[in-house]
């Protein structure tokens, strides 16, 4: 059989989305799922982090749907053209990044893919007193705007303006469309802790014995990640948790740091960039590496502690201990790789190595007594081996 371009098929839109849905979620199976999911919760948190919306409620509905609301504007009235395009062409919402741009998952194609591959899908946007409404069946629009009165019990109802979007997974595209509470909880836990004033929840309206609901919200930012982290092990006796946050221009973006020194030798060093994991770490870790040794090292031979010029040969030992997390939001984020979880932005690196470097430096010497017990015991521990 001859092959030409007769046999082409191209697929274009939501034709395209439906035909191969790996491609734009990741997977048909659970993983898939929760990109899609976290690609409809995407769009509220980013309202939030822009300043246009306040909380972002997400439920888990009794029918096997999925609610996700915001306090927001709701584009600025009752009709917003800007979210029914996201909800019907690839076009939109995918502007220039920014420090602001949290990846909530390393594959997510916003709106549309959520519309194209829900069974069902209704989009309400309120304000100025009345409701914006708009149904989708497989990204295809089946009912005309309608405006009715106001509306009650929403995230938004209380301010009088809102964003409410519920959708239905396909279960003609997925192998399964039960999402799993404590995975959910998980990633918007994380989200909370990483981006200080985001107010998100979650609700499961599922289980026979009643509703169950958690809300995140870290007025410590990543301080109280590494608390977190830290209670969660058992591994530290104390509450010294040191963090700091600076802006650099040089590698366009901000930098969140906290860290915890226990008495194990396991480090705990999580990485994050733009509020995604960094499971496979990257030069911010590299450099938070880098400037924890240059500032122990440098206190221990101020200290004139024995065994201080054994350090240099032992570097890599001097994180054994550390809970910490490290997190940096970028103007232009580099990964390696198509998931994600490896930043390569050369700039980060020194910029984090110096700013730890003096932050913690500084740290040692206000508090002179906490920090000759830490860099004493490193030293300790090292000339003992």
């Amino acid at each position: 059989m001859r092959y030409d371009a007769a046999h082409i098929e191209v697929l274009e839109g939501r034709e395209a989305v439906r035909k191969r849905p790996g491609m734009y979620v990741g997977s048909t199976g659970e993983r898939g799922l929760y990109h899609l999911v976290l690609g409809v919760v995407d769009r509220a948190v980013g309202e939030v982090l822009a300043a246009r919306a306040g909380s972002v409620d997400v439920t888990l509905t009794a029918d096997g749907g999925v609610r996700v609301a915001d306090d927001g504007e709701g584009g600025g009235g009752p009709y917003s053209p800007d979210l029914e395009a996201q909800l019907t062409s690839f076009q939109f919402g995918f502007g220039p990044p920014g420090r602001r741009t949290v990846v909530i998952a390393p594959f997510s194609m916003g709106l549309f893919v959520a519309n194209a591959l829900s069974s069902r899908l209704t989009v309400e946007v309120w304000g100025e007193g009345t409701r914006w409404v708009k149904e989708y069946a497989r990204g295809v629009e089946v009912e005309q705007p309608d405006t009715v009165g106001p509306l009650t019990g929403g995230v938004g109802s209380a301010t009088g303006s809102g964003t409410t979007i519920s959708f239905w997974p396909d279960t003609e595209i997925f192998e399964t469309t039960w999402c799993s509470f404590p995975v959910l909880a998980e990633r918007f836990r994380q989200l909370a802790f990483l981006n200080r004033g985001l107010a998100i929840s979650l609700t499961d309206e599922r289980p026979a014995d009643g509703v169950r609901r958690v809300l995140f919200q870290f007025p410590d930012g990543v301080r109280d990640f590494v608390a977190a982290i830290d209670a969660e092990t058992g591994a530290c006796p104390h509450s010294d948790v040191f963090g700091f946050e600076r802006e650099d221009e040089r590698m366009a973006g901000t930098m969140e740091v906290a860290l915890l020194w226990g008495y194990s030798r396991r480090a705990q060093i999580r990485g994050f960039a733009n509020s995604l994991a960094t499971h496979e770490g990257g030069t911010h870790l590299d450099g938070f590496r880098e400037g924890v040794m240059d500032a122990v090292t440098a206190f221990a031979r101020e200290l004139e502690l024995p065994g201080a010029s054994d350090l240099d040969a032992c570097a890599d030992r001097i994180v054994e201990g550390l809970t910490a997390v490290v997190s940096v939001k970028l103007d232009q984020p580099e990964y390696l790789g198509a998931t994600r979880t490896l930043l390569g932005n050369t700039d980060v690196r020194v910029c984090i190595a110096e700013a730890v470097r003096e932050h913690l430096g500084s740290w040692f010497e206000e508090q002179p007594e906490r920090g000759a017990d830490i860099v004493a015991r490193i030293v300790r521990d090292i000339s003992q081996d």
